[in-house]
């Protein structure tokens, strides 16, 4: 792995760690188990994404497996009547992030794969991968 290639792997998953922890941190509210649900299995599939071990086929393949169960979570949570009424900061977080939260629906929507609808959603463009600069990390 090049130098460009950590430094720009180590950003993302620094990124990507800290949207997992504020996501995972608004779903503290013990009433929203289905979303909490869908949180937990929405954050194993970024885990994969981010997986720098996995072998393109390998994660592709992970993300595979996760959609059924993905795409039943975020269905289930579309369709749960103890969300209506509720404004909880959790639930108003998820619904204001419609495209982070149901990741899936999201992506097909504007017809692009999860990984792609995930790294665009946060900003990550192949642009600016491209266009980030070469620098040492003090302490390596």
């Amino acid at each position: 792995m090049t130098i460009t290639n950590t430094i720009n792997f180590r950003k993302l998953t620094t990124a990507a760690s800290l949207g997992v922890l504020v996501c995972a941190a608004s779903i503290s509210d013990s009433n929203a188990g289905t979303l909490e649900n869908l949180e937990r299995e929405r954050a194993l599939v970024i885990e994969s994404i981010l997986n720098p071990e996995l072998k393109p086929e390998e994660r592709a393949e992970e993300i595979e497996r996760a959609k059924p169960r993905l795409v039943d979570l975020e269905r289930i949570v579309l369709r749960d009547p103890k969300m209506k009424g509720r404004n909880t900061p959790t639930v108003r977080r998820a619904f204001e992030n419609y495209d982070l939260t149901f990741m899936l629906h999201a992506a097909t929507e504007r017809n692009l794969s999860i990984t792609d609808n995930w790294l665009s959603q946060i900003g990550i463009t192949t642009q600016s991968v491209m266009s980030a600069p070469i620098r040492r990390r003090s302490g390596e």
